[in-house]
């Protein structure tokens, strides 16, 4: 080993994307040695069928503005395209590197299996990986009894604050210099309208708004389409990519529901901050969730794979103008609020009876929210194979008219219905010739028929999986699951401060 490299500390940034209340920074700089910021755009996620362009854009301009306020301390992020063990052989060409520091990542198999890889590339490169607990989810686990107060009191510790020494930070020049041996990434990002854009900053813009005033109609708005679109926080992408952490969020929600009397939208907003922990956690201590049913009984349920409903479903062309607009609306803008997002699966899964493994990938690329451990776990859930859970199976027509009363949303994504009178709209498929003559409408050539018989699919699913719930390897499976991932007293979750 060449002696003369200086020793330095490597902030490997994942799903970190900021750098206040970062421990993993605060670790880095209490060492006293020189750091460098890293980001690695890996190919083998870049590639894999979970991810879009939406996701990198959105990192990327999270980085840029982590970089907007590192100028001040002269140095930036090195953004690298690269594999992670490649980029650090790379990096130990100009320095020795004495520990690597980064969250532990509740990911997908594919970054489990990275994780694996590098720590024994660690291992025998005498470099120390330190993982910090990321937003309150523990490693290791074999129950959830004692694991509120764990996370109830984390989300109470005081918050890391980014405070480097002098000089301690590699350089822009240094970085500017080792750069040359790096395929670097480009952060250069278009301007768009539609998606919202990643960053501290403007995470907090929205934080700020939905405390102020947008959370005066939460509750009262969370469930239809339109409306929650601004009356909900709209925090979920920053949350998932780390711009702001959930400690932040919670002590901020906290302190203002102090300051108020019996704010009840501030408690359900923070009760909602428990479950996404908690969901986490499951997804931490059982990952196989991502390709299998959690509950082992639901492995002998077999459903053929439908390449056209599929193509319908993803494509906002199903006959169902609710299914219909909200997954047009998540396609273009990678939002929609939770319980259009539970119909879509529910759709998928009992109204066309297809497996719910053919709907993550989709699905996951057009959330620009993705965040692996809430959405195995959910998906799983709206599907019904869970055998905890209760099996709701959403109706279309019933929720339209409900949330979305006026078709407001139907309209906005679904124009070619907007002319149409306004119980039609919700239901096309009421329409005799006569009505589609008089309103210069024809069912099948301007909107698709439903391509299935709602009724008879929905009698035929509830039929089978409530069968299925008697079933004793599923009952069996139950009572595990309960006892592994349940807190005794689950109201406990829903208790605000």
């Amino acid at each position: 080993m060449n002696t003369n490299k200086e020793i330095i500390e490597v902030v490997w940034l994942k799903r970190d994307l900021r750098l206040d209340d970062n421990e993993v920074i605060s670790n880095a700089l209490a060492s006293g040695n020189r750091v460098l910021f890293v980001y690695i755009f890996e190919d083998s996620l870049r590639n894999d069928r979970h991810y879009d362009e939406r996701h990198w854009i959105f990192i990327k301009q999270s980085i840029e503005n982590i970089n907007d306020r590192l100028k001040k301390h002269n140095t930036q992020v090195l953004a690298v395209h690269s594999e992670v063990i490649p980029f650090f052989n790379q990096l130990q060409i100009f320095f020795q590197i004495d520990h690597v520091y980064s969250h532990q990542e509740t990911g997908l198999l594919i970054t489990y299996n990275r994780d694996k890889y590098f720590k024994r590339y660690c291992n025998n490169n005498s470099i120390d990986w330190i993982e910090s607990t990321n937003n309150g989810v523990l490693r290791g686990l074999l129950h959830r009894e004692d694991w509120f107060e764990n996370w109830n009191r984390y989300m109470h510790d005081e918050r890391f604050c980014f405070e480097p020494k002098t000089k301690q930070l590699i350089t822009v020049a240094e970085i500017t210099e080792i750069s040359k041996v790096f395929n670097l990434t480009d952060l250069k990002t278009k301007t768009s309208q539609i998606f919202q854009k990643g960053g501290t900053t403007t995470a907090w813009k929205y934080a700020n708004s939905f405390f102020e005033e947008r959370h005066k109609s939460y509750l009262f708005n969370i469930s239809k389409p339109e409306k929650s679109r601004t009356s909900s926080s709209r925090l979920s992408p920053y949350i998932a990519w780390g711009n702001i952490s959930i400690r932040e969020v919670f002590q901020k929600a906290t302190q203002l529901k102090s300051e108020k009397k019996d704010d009840r939208h501030l408690g359900a907003f923070i009760s909602r901050l428990r479950w996404q922990a908690h969901f986490i956690q499951k997804f931490e201590m059982e990952h196989t969730m991502e390709a299998a049913s959690i509950n082992k009984g639901y492995h002998k349920l077999k459903k053929s794979i439908s390449t056209s409903y599929k193509k319908a479903w993803k494509e906002g062309n199903t006959g169902f103008p609710l299914v219909d607009a909200s997954m047009r609306c998540l396609n273009e803008t990678g939002f929609l609020n939770f319980r259009m997002r539970a119909m879509l699966v529910s759709f998928f899964t009992h109204i066309l009876w297809q497996p719910w493994q053919e709907a993550t990938s989709h699905l996951s690329k057009m959330f620009l929210d993705f965040e692996p451990g809430i959405h195995f776990p959910q998906i799983q859930m709206q599907a019904g194979e869970t055998g905890i859970n209760n099996l709701r199976i959403y109706s279309p027509v019933k929720n339209s008219l409900e949330h979305d009363t006026n078709a407001v949303f139907i309209k906005k994504w679904c124009p070619e219905l907007a002319n149409l009178p306004i119980n039609f709209i919700h239901e096309p498929s009421l329409m005799t010739p006569l009505d589609m003559q008089f309103n210069n409408f024809k069912l099948g050539v301007d909107y698709p028929h439903p391509i299935v018989d709602i009724k008879e699919n929905r009698k035929k699913a509830s039929d089978i999986l409530w069968n299925l719930k008697k079933n004793p390897q599923v009952r069996s499976e139950s009572f595990r699951i309960l006892k592994k991932h349940t807190i005794t007293d689950r109201n406990r979750l829903l208790r605000s401060d």
